[in-house]
């Protein structure tokens, strides 16, 4: 089939708009549609509040917004997911391109990676194509004015789990380590810090770059805290 339109997950960055790439800014000013994540209550998500700076419906732009399941349901998820690439299909059939936005980047624990897998099973024809963006961690590192990595350093991005011998064993294996989605587990990091004799080496950061950012230097003050999803930590040892 000829004439099908282009999928494009778009990174937009951790939170400042003026982060997003070029190549991102132009694809989205190109794009008859603009498809975002879209929370059930109403309220408008994070790669939206970027995208929105730049495009808007008033030129001439569709803007589609997909709910995605926070559920472990597979039968649900399955179902959910068939219908959302339904619904970007069929812009996509109609040889529309559509440009699918994602905080980060789009191949960095995204919503997109699970579009992209759906989409090329359901609908192999269809030209994907992948446009980095600017991850959290890389936000948090100049945030902080911390260097990640020098020379031969090893660092491990680790989404942070209750397993507290893996997050043990991943503070003992790297220079540095990032624990994202921290938020949910900060009680046991800390006190593997304190075991490690790391809490001093430790910075906090939520929704980084952005207008609603908050930065901790001192994680002592978090250990009785509730912070938002999209919280990460750094630790760097040396």
């Amino acid at each position: 089939m000829s004439g099908i339109g282009t999928l494009y997950g778009i990174g937009v960055g951790p939170g400042d708009p003026e982060l997003i790439t070029v190549k991102a800014f132009r694809l989205l000013q190109q794009a008859p549609v603009v498809a975002y994540p879209k929370k059930r209550m109403g309220s408008k998500s994070y790669a939206h509040q970027i995208a929105e700076l730049y495009v808007k419906p008033s030129d001439g732009k569709e803007m589609l917004g997909l709910v995605f399941p926070m559920t472990k349901d597979k039968d649900v998820l399955e179902r959910e997911w068939a219908n959302t690439v339904k619904i970007v299909w069929e812009r996509l059939r109609q040889g529309k391109d559509v440009a699918f936005v994602t905080e980060g980047d789009p191949l960095f624990y995204s919503t997109f990676i699970h579009m992209m897998r759906v989409m090329q099973a359901a609908h192999p024809e269809v030209r994907i194509v992948s446009v980095p963006g600017v991850s959290s961690f890389l936000g948090a590192a100049s945030r902080l004015g911390l260097p990640l990595a020098d020379g031969d350093e090893q660092i491990g991005i680790i989404p942070a789990t209750d397993d507290r011998e893996a997050m043990r064993q991943s503070l003992l294996s790297h220079d540095c380590v990032v624990f994202l989605k921290v938020a949910k587990v900060l009680p046991m990091i800390i006190e593997l810090l304190r075991e490690l004799d790391l809490v001093d080496k430790a910075a906090v950061a939520t929704k980084v770059t952005s207008a609603e950012e908050m930065v901790w230097t001192d994680v002592r003050e978090l250990e009785r805290a509730e912070l938002g999803y999209l919280t990460l930590m750094v630790v760097k040892r040396t």
